[in-house]
């Protein structure tokens, strides 16, 4: 990794047994002076060797521009997710393999699975930033906060460093079959500035071309919204709000309203953006709720060419309100619907992958260490019907095997087959948090292991997979 105003060079050493250091070199010794470790002169300039600290983290990205994240924009960007901490060097060479002309983000980690865990958001973003100099990444970085539902979780960001904040109002959307009593009750107009009267004034008759084709917006398609997302928009306003005030920094936001069982219909899209823009709410991309297909760790479930028309209608709001991007969560091993979602979009599109990482560890696992797998597994199956809550996922347990009717030639299969990918997938929380009697996580401590002796199998086997990913938005 290389400064280009004071030459510093940095990379991230292994030893035999895969544990890393830092080493920087430069011609001027005062270059290093906000870095920790042993320093002494080397050839003709100096060297310093350190561990990957929080210091250390914070130096590199004071002292090499590209390691400091910043605002993606309206780009074509994808963000990749790490639970572990190791995946960024693989998701690097998938960048760099396949990846022109998408920005990563590979800090990227909701508040919920950072608490699971206990990860910190600083954590989240070092990991990152280590992982970029150990794999030469030269591009820029993005940095997400991820699935942010409280002003807490914002100030975690900012202190981190992070500068996009996908802001989550999901508790507060309200399903309107349901919803008992009057409007002016079931939504708070107090704190969205406005009325009933005023609302189907501003809005009633708006027209959105959808593919060349008029889509009209009615008085009670709006009073649905209002009932539905009200209370949702007044929420993301607080927190964008907040944010802002607190910013030091340059910072965007997501607005993402899909983690909900109601499906965001195009004209409640329109309402939801519309009334954010009028309160002053300001965003780069956007992620409604769409039709059933996008569960937890395998291929969209849903029609493609149903999805695609569901795009287009949303693409055409963002384009209509502005040209912000479409956003795909749960993105991972949807390979059937990049390419339309690309061209739905017009290339105005985020993608958002994030367990398979987990999995292509757990694929290593698999072919070095197969009674760890066996482990792992079964205390993913004990937690699944828990954990499945807070996932959009289908699988069935009855329908895995038991963790010792599957041989060592099988396992590979059981990572890849879907009830038991995705049971795997949920179940991460548990398995990295089991403790043994001592109070130790004992699976996560040897999952790390066996990543660190096969440090450069569990790169490729990531980036072959998100290279797949990759492909169909690269241009």
């Amino acid at each position: 990794m290389r400064a280009p105003v004071n030459q510093l060079v940095a990379s991230v050493e292994r030893d035999s047994y895969g544990r890393r250091t830092l080493a920087v070199s430069t011609p001027h010794a005062p270059d290093l002076d906000l870095f920790e470790g042993v320093s002494a002169s080397a050839g003709n300039g100096y060297q310093l060797t350190g561990p990957l600290s929080p210091t250390n983290a914070a130096a590199l990205r004071s002292t090499v521009d590209n390691l400091r994240p910043r605002p993606l924009g309206v780009g074509r960007s994808m963000g990749t997710g790490d639970r572990l901490g190791l995946a960024t060097p693989g998701h690097v060479r998938a960048f760099q393999r396949h990846g022109h002309g998408v920005t990563p983000v590979f800090a990227q980690q909701s508040i919920r699975e950072m608490d699971r865990l206990g990860r910190t958001a600083q954590e989240v973003l070092d990991d990152a930033t280590f992982g970029c100099v150990e794999a030469e990444w030269n591009g820029a970085v993005g940095a997400d906060t991820d699935h942010i539902k409280t002003t807490e979780g914002i100030d975690r960001g900012l202190d981190a460093g992070f500068t996009t904040f996908t802001l989550d109002p999901g508790d507060h959307v309200v399903d309107p079959d349901t919803a008992r009593g009057d409007i002016s009750a079931l939504v708070p107009w107090g704190s969205l500035e406005d009325d009933p009267a005023a609302l189907v004034r501003r809005y009633s008759g708006t027209s959105i071309s959808v593919a060349g084709t008029p889509l009209v917006i009615t008085e009670d398609q709006l009073l649905r919204g209002a009932v539905k997302y009200g209370a949702a928009v007044a929420d993301t306003v607080r927190l964008s709000r907040h944010l802002r005030e607190r910013a030091r920094h340059d910072v965007e936001i997501e607005v993402a309203i899909d983690e909900t069982d109601l499906v965001t219909s195009v004209a409640e899209h329109y309402y939801v953006a519309a009334e954010l823009q009028r309160l002053g709410v300001d965003w780069v991309s956007f992620a409604p709720r769409y039709a059933d297909g996008f569960e937890k760790g395998v291929e969209y479930l849903g029609r493609v060419d149903d999805l695609a028309v569901n795009l287009r209608g949303h693409a055409a709001v963002a384009e209509q309100l502005g040209g912000y991007k479409i956003s795909l969560h749960s993105g991972s091993d949807k390979f059937s619907i990049y390419a339309a979602a690309v061209e739905a979009t017009g290339g105005h599109i985020h993608l958002k992958t994030s367990g398979t990482s987990y999995l292509s560890a757990l694929e290593v696992v698999a072919l070095h260490e197969p009674d760890l797998l066996r482990e792992m597994y079964a205390v993913s199956r004990e937690s699944y019907r828990r954990s499945r809550a807070t996932y959009q996922v289908s699988a069935d347990v009855d329908s895995t095997p038991d963790p010792g009717a599957v041989s060592d030639g099988e396992l590979q299969d059981l990572v890849a087959t879907f009830d038991s990918r995705q049971i795997l997938h949920v179940g991460y929380g548990d398995v990295l948090t089991a403790t043994d009697r001592g109070g130790n996580r004992y699976l996560d401590v040897a999952l790390r292991e066996v990543l660190a002796r096969h440090h450069e199998l569990y790169a490729d086997i990531l980036a072959d997979h998100l290279g797949r990913h990759l492909e169909p938005f690269a241009g």
